[in-house]
């Protein structure tokens, strides 16, 4: 099988959609030999933060020496960015060899009416990868939500770690961010360590700290009120914050008030695990974090003009957007191109950022459940008048960036499906440049 192929294997199985429950992938990775027994996870949920959450603390273990797994959700470039050992990438061929004998495991399944979706073989995948490789750690995302995600199949790992939360697939999750913390502290098993960000809407700090000591667990909070930011700017943020044990001096490439809030939590999670007994030094936590980078995070492509690329896709998101862009760059013009699917909470979303632009260019995301340029641009015309819609990215790309002076900022923002196709046409035209 080629590594075409056992993509297009994968991907087939996107038809079946999201199928809530535990018990096929539970049943599908026992058939397997149950890899996941064998492997130690941190376990992380939530809304917003989590992908550099995961980096951080990935990055951070990969420097103390353990052969570090890491899971993650969607990707940003390409398909093989899921599934990670020490930031290097499953390699095509061993991708294929795992798709090879797995997937009639999956064909097997489906002749007795247990259907197995695509984020659920895409775990599998993952948990047999990280197996043979024998992963000393395995840092592991959710999919959505936690409780009844397919990621939940895992015994009480090392640390459950929440971070931000708010109002995202309220269709699936719930209305309020209550009922939206209830599901992700579906990842908080008995007797284990969690680790909450703290900067939460109250209700849900209440709901996830109550059900933590229900279940016995050690809590850490990761309040990062008190950190105290020595320099910033669009490139990145140093920071001191003390803990009980010292007083550190981290250094991030990652922008905006928020990514400090997720390096405290990643801070705070390794703190955790050396509570644990796992030995992980000073240095390879302040290491670890200053070599993350992280595609489609505030991620700068050029200085004049500054171009932008964001993942922006839901409330939490744009206002992270938001505030940074406030924050770093008040004074310069803004030139928007956005895509979004239609089952996000699109108002809120772009009535954070909005405001700040002075045109946008519309497109419609790779994905099934996009939201039509059309459509999208009229949605936004009773905000920002100056606004067209594209036939698509590039086109999108090219009239933003013509129409954009040196001392402009372009932002490219909204869903990651709008992001992964993006990334390389701002890379592509800018070296043509």
């Amino acid at each position: 099988m080629t590594y075409t192929q056992a993509v297009e294997k994968i991907n087939s199985l996107l038809v079946f959609g999201s199928r809530p429950g535990l018990e096929r992938i539970r049943e599908m990775v026992d058939r397997m030999g149950a890899p996941d027994r064998s492997l130690k996870f941190v376990h992380i949920a939530g809304t917003n933060g989590k992908g550099s959450t995961c980096a951080m603390i990935a990055s951070a273990l990969k420097e103390a020496g353990y052969k570090t797994g890491l899971f993650i959700s969607p990707y940003v470039l390409e398909f093989r960015e899921r599934f990670s050992i020490n930031g290097e990438m499953i390699p095509e061929s061993e991708l294929s060899e795992i798709v090879e004998e797995l997937f009639p495991l999956v064909e097997e399944m489906k002749s007795e009416d247990k259907v197995i979706t695509e984020f659920e073989f895409v775990l599998a995948i993952a948990l047999r990868w990280f197996e043979r490789e024998k992963c000393d750690i395995v840092v592991l995302e959710t999919g959505l939500g936690g409780r009844f995600d397919a990621t939940n199949i895992i015994d009480t790992p090392l640390a459950s770690v929440i971070t931000s939360i708010s109002l995202d697939h309220t269709a699936i999750l719930g209305d309020t961010v209550e009922k939206i913390a209830f599901e992700k502290a579906g990842i908080i098993k008995p007797d284990g360590t969690t680790v909450l960000y703290a900067d939460q809407p109250s209700g849900a700090l209440k709901v996830l700290s109550d059900i933590a000591e229900e279940r016995r667990n050690k809590i850490f909070i990761a309040d990062a009120s008190k950190a105290e930011i020595k320099k910033y700017d669009i490139s990145g943020t140093v920071f001191e914050f003390e803990t009980a044990e010292k007083k550190w001096e981290i250094s991030i490439s990652l922008c905006g008030e928020h990514q400090v809030k997720n390096c405290v939590t990643a801070l705070y999670t390794l703190i955790a695990l050396r509570d644990k007994g796992i030995n992980i030094p000073d240095n390879a936590v302040t290491e670890g974090f200053k070599k993350v980078s992280f595609p489609a995070r505030m991620e700068i492509f050029s200085k004049e003009p500054l171009i932008l690329l964001d993942g922006a896709h839901n409330p939490g998101g744009a206002k992270a957007l938001s505030e940074a862009l406030k924050k770093y760059i008040p004074s310069k013009k803004k030139i928007g191109i956005v895509g979004m699917l239609a089952d996000k909470d699109i108002k809120t979303a772009l009535g954070e950022l909005l405001p700040l632009f002075d045109t946008i260019y519309t497109v419609a995301p790779p994905n099934p459940r996009r939201m039509t340029a059309e459509d999208l641009c009229s949605l936004i015309k009773p905000i920002c008048k100056n606004v067209s819609a594209c036939k698509s990215a590039e086109e999108a790309f090219e009239l933003a960036l013509s129409s954009t002076k040196p001392e402009d900022a372009l932002v490219v923002f909204g869903s990651l499906y709008l992001a992964s196709e993006m990334r390389p046409i701002i890379i592509e035209k800018l070296n043509a440049k």
